[in-house]
C-alpha cells in the first residue's frame, strides 16, 4: 500500500488539514497517510527544511512526501515532484526543495497548474494526487510532468566557520523550548579536531561539555547535547531554555527586521558560537 507523509504550515484550527487528507484518500486507493506536522512557522524556510529533512530520511524508499509550505510565495504556474534517493517529494517551486535535500534533486518535474482553475490549497493537493496516482500505476516521474523545468534554488542555512570557532543559527525550538542549532555532530567534530571547546550563547552563558542525556545535569541546569537528528541542542533539564535565555529561531523575515528590533530594544539572540582552544 502506498505511504504518504503530509507536512504543512496551515495549522489545525480549520478544515484544511482534514480536507487535504480526505481528498487524497479518495483519489489514491489504499493510501496510508502519516502527518509530520502542520505547525511549521509561516515563511520560516530553515525550520521547515530541518523538520522535513530529518523526517524524510526515516521513511522507506518509495514513500511520497507532500510538503505544503509557503506554496503561494508567488503566483504559481506549476508545482514540483522530485525523486531523490528513492523518495518522492512534492512541494512548491519556492526553493525549499534544495534546502531540504542540501543539493539539487536527482530527478524533478514541473506539474502544471490549470490556467482557469482556482489556485488554492485543495486544488494543489489534487494536482499532487493525480501525479502520485500515475506513478503508483507505473508511469515514470518524467511522464507525469515537464522534466525540462529549471527550479528555484535556495541554499541551506549553514554554520559559519573559522580556524578556532564555528557559529550556528538557531533553526528550531521544540515543544519543551529546547533550542536546536544548525551545527551537526560531524561538522562540530571536524572543526574541533580534538580540542577543548566553549559553547557561548547570549552574552554570558557558556557550556564546556557535551551531555548524553538531559539527566546528566541537575534539574534547572543548562546543558548541550546532540539530538536524535545529530544537531546541537541547548536545553535546561526540566526547564525552558528558549524563554529563559531569550533565544529565538532564525527566519528570513526576522532577520530582515533585526535592525528594527534592536531599535525597539527587544533583545533576542539567534546565534550560538563554539570556540575551540
Amino acid at each position: 500500500m502506498p505511504l504518504l507523509t503530509l507536512t504543512s504550515d496551515i495549522g489545525e484550527q480549520d478544515f484544511l488539514a482534514g480536507a487535504m487528507k480526505g481528498q487524497l484518500l479518495q483519489s489514491i486507493n489504499g493510501l496510508n497517510i502519516v502527518d509530520i506536522t502542520h505547525s511549521l512557522s509561516p515563511f520560516n524556510y530553515p525550520q521547515a527544511a530541518y523538520v522535513c529533512r530529518n523526517a524524510i530520511r526515516n521513511f522507506a524508499p518509495g514513500t511520497f512526501h507532500l510538503i505544503l509550505v509557503n506554496i503561494f510565495d508567488e503566483k504559481p504556474e506549476h508545482l514540483l515532484m522530485a525523486e531523490h534517493n528513492g523518495q518522492y517529494i512534492g512541494c512548491a517551486d519556492n526553493g525549499l526543495l534544495t534546502m531540504i535535500l542540501e543539493e539539487v534533486p536527482q530527478k524533478v518535474v514541473a506539474l502544471p497548474l490549470g490556467k482557469v482553475n482556482q489556485k488554492n490549497t485543495l486544488y494543489c493537493v489534487s494536482v499532487f494526487g493525480k501525479a502520485i496516482n500515475e506513478i503508483i500505476s507505473g508511469k515514470t516521474l518524467d511522464e507525469t510532468g515537464d522534466a525540462t523545468v529549471s527550479i528555484r534554488v535556495k541554499n541551506p542555512l549553514k554554520p559559519m566557520l573559522g580556524n578556532n570557532w564555528i557559529e550556528g543559527q538557531i533553526i528550531f525550538i521544540d515543544n519543551f523550548e529546547n533550542v536546536i542549532v544548525n551545527i551537526n555532530k560531524e561538522d562540530f567534530e571536524e572543526q574541533r579536531k580534538g580540542r577543548s571547546f566553549t559553547i557561548v550563547f547570549k552574552r554570558d552563558e557558556v557550556i564546556d561539555k557535551i551531555s548524553e542525556t538531559y539527566a546528566d545535569v541537575s534539574e534547572g541546569e543548562k546543558l548541550a547535547l546532540f539530538n536524535a537528528a545529530g544537531y546541537l541542542e541547548i536545553a535546561i533539564n526540566k526547564g525552558n531554555a528558549a524563554g529563559l535565555f531569550g533565544l529565538q529561531g532564525f527566519s528570513e523575515k526576522q532577520n530582515q527586521h533585526a535592525q528594527q528590533q534592536f531599535i525597539n530594544n527587544r533583545l533576542f539572540y539567534q546565534t550560538v558560537k563554539v570556540f575551540f582552544q
